[in-house]
């Protein structure tokens, strides 16, 4: 299995991960669910519209957190927004949930972006079990 798919995989298996980005001088952290491995790239969103946004605008070095069992997913790198909509209409087009969200009407847009010179590293506990870097 290539790495990004075992990123992927762990992903998957966990309903809720986690986006850390800084505000000012200050972690901020908070829940996502959506990913999507397309080409080889693994894809993210947040709305336009929200504070994560703007931080990810101003400092884009992020970390997506997820736990399964005993294991724990570090995957961190610089977040790298898409220029066209493809990815986010794609997107859109297949989840109703999002599509409430992110419309015309709301005015509210989804941001996609992927992770560059990312590293994802799984943990057991405290110690390091396996380091993939793209």
């Amino acid at each position: 299995m290539d790495s990004i798919q075992i990123i992927d995989n762990f992903l998957s298996e966990t309903s809720v991960f986690y986006l850390t980005t800084v505000d000012c001088d200050k972690p901020r952290c908070r829940p996502i669910g959506f990913h999507l491995l397309k080409d080889d790239k693994l894809y993210f969103g947040v709305g336009t519209f929200k504070d994560v946004y703007a931080q990810m605008q101003v400092n884009p070095n992020v970390e997506i957190c997820a736990s399964k069992g005993g294991k724990f997913l570090r995957y961190y790198g610089k977040a790298v927004f898409e220029t066209n909509d493809i990815i986010a209409n794609d997107i859109l087009s297949r989840s109703p949930s999002l599509s409430k969200i992110y419309n015309d009407s709301t005015g509210h847009k989804l941001g996609i972006f992927h992770l560059e010179n990312a590293i994802g590293e799984i943990h057991i506990m405290s110690k390091l079990v396996e380091t993939y870097v793209f």
